[in-house]
């Protein structure tokens, strides 16, 4: 909740044009004029007799005048009395009281007269009177013995004070006596009780009268009241204290507050109402006071005189008393006489008009003489309140008083007449600025004087035309007032004033501000306990104003604590508490206006815990407890939660009875047999949970027999023979009672047997021993105690213990779908012959070997689970062109049965893998040389390799691509009349009778001509020389040529993914720049929520999601960073949610073991003989091979930044040879990564769909041999990982 006020200029305004007004009727001093009374004491002036009296009266005029008083209406001749001196250049008396004088010699009724050559003006009559604190009289006080229930008064009876005293009421250790409806002070001073009960008896009612003009407290005697009982207190129907009688009459003058009083007496205690008869009470004025005993009405007026009836009422009856108020009224004025400035020959009125209650009489008097016996001007005529000047001259110049009274009072009022002939004259300072705030008023001052009186005209500019119309108002003071000030009201603007003596002008200067806003207010916080609040106050002000900001809290000052922190434009609490809670406020000041914007700031919390807890109607299963809320902390409590302690058998434990709303204290609670219940209660709210209550008394519920039975009962045997019968057994408070036991029974199911039963305690599991094997049993489990059993309870069905089962699946069949992917089929086991829960059937399956290379390896068994009673299931990721064998088990609880006879069957050819290297060596003008491995896995007979290429220049022309097919059994080419100085990019790939394998690429540059050889005819850029390539014995010639074309557009085509039970393998193909950054793309398909994103590290093609989702189709696409809205199209899997489990064995063979020590021997014998040959200094025998066959021309490219280099150790550093860009004799090999599905251990889990459909993982315990043939012992690439788990 925000509020904003803004301090408005027009009230500023209003006061400034009256204090004008006055002010342009002023004579300037240096002009002759008659007195004026500036200053003078009180009418009514009360002195304290301890100081010296001054008595004060000052006056202007010209020439300055002079001062003379009278006394009681004599002449008082100050000369003649040493104690009274009269101030230079002033008229104020001073009584020197304080060196001897006495305050009462100089009491007495004072006038000033002030005189000069042009009148005389007199003061006020000022009485002076000396303040009087006389004590007490003494006297005996006797006693007061009051019965209990009536009524008393203690009177006070104050001495009489000048001014009148302060009465209170207090005791002997100066503590003020409380007071109420029963007991209260009155407007006399006394104390009325309406009736006394035991407790009002004391020996210490003091009464203070308080005078405050001399400071002094007077105490009274101390009275004592004893009050009595009789049995029984009569009851009485209300009795007037005061005022006595049924009317009374009550005069009042106006302006003055009218206090009206009626106590009374009764029991039970009266209470008062107050109306006025025929009318309202005024509103906005009236109050009540002294619980409605006093009635009080500000600032009365003659319509409020009538008559006022209080009422006093109590449940015997009630009784009234009628004030009559009459409101009379000492003079006030309606037109006071206001001084008059005449130039010869001019007329002019004074008028003096007042009014009062009666009607007062108006009297003038002449320079302090009545009129009547003044000096004669024929100039003059007086007419009742009004005095008529015609044709005044010089002459004329007098201070005329004017007197009207009554007899509440009087009013005298002094105005003269100043007979001047004067020309104009601007009082306003020249080019006095004037600065207002837009849409504001503004008033330019032009205060003058002449005689006779000048006309005002005003003008904006120095020669801008007169301003009219009711875009202004002129002022009779010459003020020009714009109402609404405006940005185009700013300027010059000149006041001319002219009579007929003269003219004068005066310029003035208006500037318009912007008005300063809060354009950005507090706003209402509602705050945790100790937490931390800001309230902005940002605020937009002219640019040429300084605003200051301030804080308030509540319409105060900020505390003075420095967790408030007051910033540029905003207030920051730090550490918010309970006492921070309130309003705060910002208020902007510039010296032109001020703006303010207010915010609430709530401060919540916890609430309080409850306490005052209460137990009620205790029956045997239920109690009511009620209590009451705690402090809510500015946060509703929204619930009650209510926790019991069982003392008998969980003592210190608290657990959940119930929860009910926040609007209800009171609960009936269901109780349990046999427990020692104590309560307490948790307010919440918002915020969170109250600390809880402190407990309630505790209560005992009689003992019964169990409500309910043990819960979870099962039946599970852990062995062929037993049946292992478990419960979860009942807590303390459920037993009920004393001896809490369990009857358990069991019988075989679907057999005419008894039911076979025992009792146990304290345990929660019993064993059958000797059952058949896997046969369902009717188990159930009773609770019983001291004092009975409970329900009968309900069976369940369990089973004796699991075997393994006895024969394997039949009829095991294998289709071969692709050449990854098969499907087998089997016949399920006999569910007797399973002897267990039936779990599913697992599936080993392993490669014999790859029919393209006849080699063998150690064999690597893989397994698949099919959860449930399945007859089939796909085998995914067999690598192509192999031999495979797999056998089927089915599985229980117990574990797997024996294996069906092994299924030998074959996966076709598929496309082969890239091949295993590209290596481009000696490089020379005109010739390349390039080298390969044939492919890692080339899932069938290769039929031929394809090679392709094109030159790339210095800008990015790209020549056109040549294909070369070349045959399957080659593994080097040498291309030749290739342009020097020119790199070429490289494209291989091998072929099955399928298809085309993936690609490897590699980039290579001819070296550049040194020797100065000719370039070959044809021109650069047109195309190049014949280029012959042969793989020997065959040479081929081609002539390509150049076109001019943009670098090539990038792209990512053949996404393709593997997909486990939580993780997939992502892979693609990349034509385009080299160094691209990749990222991966992904989310759940057909979702809209926005897409998952993965950077891969480097510039590899494959990457692995990981933390997916089992069972749930994905989508993913690849793109490339820097290169704008470039990704590949969006490819669609799923990940599978079932669980293979690994087949380990390898650990525990012999020749696994043997090789493992062979190898370590090994390492440590080339250990020891590296130590020696580098004691000794030699090279290794690989460093000297390859001094004693180095190639100048061959200079290897450095592996980690690319660039050229020699090979070297730490102790050969050769330099680079001048001009070589020859590449490095280098392998690509695609598949070195460490990001493939090798990370994820030996073995992977895999499951199927209910369909057959591969959805997860698969696993087991590679074991290696040595390859033989051209079988690549490298890991496999991540496109074919999922064929590489062999």
């Amino acid at each position: 909740m925000t509020k904003k006020m803004s301090i408005s200029t027009s009230k500023t305004s209003l006061v400034l044009l009256l204090c004008q007004i006055i002010s342009a009727l002023d004579v300037p001093l240096d002009l002759s004029q008659p007195p004026t009374i500036t200053q003078q004491s009180p009418k009514d002036y009360i002195v304290d007799p301890r100081e010296n009296i001054v008595i004060q009266c000052e006056a202007k005029g010209k020439p300055p005048p002079s001062f003379s008083w009278t006394r009681n209406g004599t002449h008082f001749d100050i000369d003649k009395d040493a104690q009274v001196t009269m101030k230079p250049n002033s008229g104020t008396l001073v009584i020197n009281i304080m060196n001897g004088g006495k305050a009462e010699a100089y009491e007495g009724v004072y006038q000033c007269t002030a005189r000069n050559e042009r009148g005389a003006a007199i003061s006020n009559n000022i009485v002076v009177r000396p303040s009087r604190s006389p004590l007490w009289t003494k006297e005996k006080l006797e006693p007061n013995h009051v019965r209990e229930g009536d009524s008393l008064v203690l009177h006070c009876r104050p001495p009489v004070g000048l001014p009148p005293p302060i009465i209170f009421w207090m005791d002997n250790a100066f503590q003020r006596l409380p007071q109420s409806e029963r007991v209260s002070q009155g407007l006399n001073g006394d104390l009325y009780f309406s009736n006394v009960q035991p407790e009002d008896t004391r020996e210490d009612y003091i009464c203070y009268a308080r005078f405050n003009h001399t400071q002094t407290i007077q105490q009274k005697q101390p009275i004592s009241v004893k009050v009595f009982s009789t049995k029984p207190v009569t009851e009485r129907q209300p009795v007037l204290l005061t005022p006595t009688g049924s009317t009374s009459t009550k005069v009042e003058l106006r302006g003055n507050v009218l206090l009206l009083e009626c106590i009374a007496a009764g029991l039970p205690t009266p209470v008062i109402r107050w109306i006025k008869e025929g009318g309202e009470l005024p509103a906005n004025r009236t109050f009540f006071e002294n619980f409605k005993k006093t009635l009080k009405i500000i600032d009365v007026s003659e319509a409020d005189s009538g008559n006022y009836k209080c009422i006093a009422r109590n449940a015997l009856g009630s009784v009234h008393h009628v004030i009559s108020v009459t409101v009379k009224a000492a003079p006030y004025w309606i037109t006071a006489p206001r001084n008059l400035v005449l130039s010869p020959g001019e007329d002019g009125t004074l008028i003096c008009r007042a009014n009062g209650n009666p009607k007062p009489s108006i009297s003038w008097l002449a320079n302090g003489v009545p009129i009547a016996i003044a000096p004669e001007d024929p100039s003059r005529k007086v007419d009742g309140d009004t005095i008529i000047f015609s044709h005044v001259q010089e002459r004329s110049s007098a201070v005329y008083q004017c007197n009207a009274s009554n007899e509440y009072g009087y009013l005298l009022a002094n105005a003269f007449v100043n007979v001047l002939a004067e020309p104009p004259r601007i009082l306003t300072p020249a080019n006095k600025l004037y600065q207002v705030i837009a849409d504001s008023p503004a008033l330019l001052d032009c205060a003058y004087f002449g005689s006779p009186k000048p006309e005002i005209e005003w003008f904006k500019g120095v020669k801008g035309s007169i301003l009219r119309g009711n875009e202004y108002v002129f002022h009779d003071n010459g003020t020009l007032e714009i109402p609404v000030a405006q940005k185009n009201n700013a300027g010059t603007y000149t006041c001319v004033a002219r009579n007929e003596l003269g003219k004068i002008q005066n310029e003035v200067q208006l500037e318009i501000k912007d008005p300063t806003m809060i354009i950005k207010q507090p706003e209402y916080k509602v705050i945790q306990r100790y937490g931390q609040v800001s309230f902005e106050c940002i605020i937009k002000h002219d640019s040429t104003l300084l605003p200051t900001v301030t804080w308030l809290k509540d319409n105060d000052e900020l505390p003075d604590d420095e967790r408030f922190l007051v910033g540029k434009d905003n207030l920051t609490i730090m550490n918010v508490t309970d006492k921070d809670d309130g309003t705060y406020t910002c208020i902007v000041n510039t010296t032109l206006d001020s703006v303010s914007a207010s915010a609430v700031l709530t401060v919540v919390a916890r609430p309080n815990p409850p306490f005052d807890l209460e137990l009620t109607g205790q029956l045997e299963r239920s109690i009511d407890l009620s209590w009451l809320p705690g402090d809510e902390n500015n946060s509703p409590i929204t619930s009650f939660v209510i926790e019991f302690e069982d003392a008998l058998h969980e003592p210190g434990v608290w657990r959940y009875q119930t929860e009910v709303p926040g609007s209800q204290t009171t609960a009936q609670l269901k109780l349990s047999p046999y427990v020692n219940y104590s309560f307490r209660v948790i307010a919440v709210n918002r915020i969170g949970r109250s600390q809880p209550s402190e407990p309630s008394e505790q209560y005992l519920t009689k003992s019964a027999s169990p409500d309910e039975n043990p819960a979870n009962v099962q039946g599970i045997g852990s062995e062929p023979d037993n049946l292992v019968i478990t419960w979860e057994p009942l807590k303390g408070f459920q037993s009920n009672g004393p001896g809490l036991q369990y009857k358990v029974s069991w019988r075989q199911k679907d057999v005419d047997d008894e039911w076979t039963s025992v009792i146990v305690a304290n345990v929660s599991k019993y064993i059958v021993s000797g059952t058949p094997t896997f046969v369902p049993y009717e188990v159930k489990v009773q609770a019983l105690n001291d004092l009975g059993y409970a329900p009968e309870p309900s069976e369940v069905i369990g089973h004796s213990g699991e075997d393994l089962p006895m024969v394997a699946p039949g009829n095991v069949q294998v289709h071969v779908i692709n050449s990854t992917l098969a499907k087998v089929h089997w016949d399920p086991v006999p569910l007797k012959s399973v002897r267990g829960h039936l779990q599913g059937y697992k599936v080993y399956y392993w490669k014999v070997q790859s029919l393209s290379r006849r080699s063998r390896r150690h064999v690597e068994k893989k397994i698949l689970t099919f959860r449930g009673n399945k007859t089939f299931g796909m085998l995914p990721g067999l690598e192509p062109y192999s031999s495979y064998k797999l056998n089927v088990r089915v599985v229980n609880g117990k574990g797997e049965g024996p294996a069906s006879p092994d299924k030998v069957f074959k996966t076709p050819e598929g496309v082969p893998s890239s091949p295993s290297f590209l290596k481009i060596t000696n490089p020379t003008l005109d010739s390349l040389t390039l080298e390969w491995g044939s492919p890692t896995h080339p899932n069938g007979v290769l039929t031929s390799y394809t090679l392709k290429f094109q030159p790339i220049n210095n800008t990015h022309e790209l020549g056109p691509l040549v294909e070369i097919r070349i045959p399957a059994n080659e593994s080097s080419l040498i291309l030749k009349n290739l342009n020097y100085s020119t790199r070429y990019k490289f494209y291989f790939n091998a072929q099955t009778s399928v298809g085309s394998g993936s690609q490897i690429t590699e980039e290579a540059v001819t070296i550049m001509d040194e020797a100065g050889i000719l370039r070959p005819a044809v021109g650069a850029g047109k195309g190049y020389s014949e280029i012959l390539f042969a793989t020997s014995p065959v040479m081929h010639t081609v002539r390509p040529t150049f076109y001019k074309v943009q670098p090539l557009y990038p792209r990512i085509r053949n996404v393709t993914t593997a997909a486990a039970e939580t993780y997939a393998n992502i892979s693609w193909e990349y034509e385009g720049p080299d160094h691209a950054n990749f990222y991966v793309e992904y989310g759940v398909a057909g979702s809209k929520e926005d897409w998952k994103k993965e950077i891969v590290n480097g510039s590899r093609s494959f990457f692995v999601l990981k933390g997916l989702t089992p069972g749930t189709a994905y989508k993913v696409r690849v793109g490339a960073e820097g290169l704008s809205g470039f990704r590949s199209s969006e490819d669609v899997f799923e990940t599978g949610p079932a669980m293979a489990s690994r087949q380990v064995d390898i650990a525990t063979q012999g020749w696994f073991i043997g090789l493992m020590c062979a190898v370590a021997l090994l390492i440590l014998i080339l250990l020891i003989v590296c130590f020696i040959r580098r004691n000794k200094g030699g090279k290794y025998p690989v460093k000297e091979k390859e001094d004693a066959h180095a190639d100048p021309e061959i200079q290897p490219m450095k592996e980690d930044d690319g660039t050229f280099g020699e090979y070297s150790d730490a102790e050969d550093h050769k330099p680079l040879k001048k001009g070589s860009r020859t590449p490095s004799d280098r392998t690509v090999k695609k598949e070195d990564s460490d990001d493939s599905l090798v990370d994820y251990g030996e073995g992977v889990n895999g499951q199927f769909n209910e369909d057959g459909s591969f959805i997860g993982q698969y696993s087991g315990k590679k074991e290696k041999e040595p390859a033989e043939g051209n079988e690549s012992s490298e890991a496999p690439s991540p496109v074919n990982a999922m064929n590489s788990f062999v």
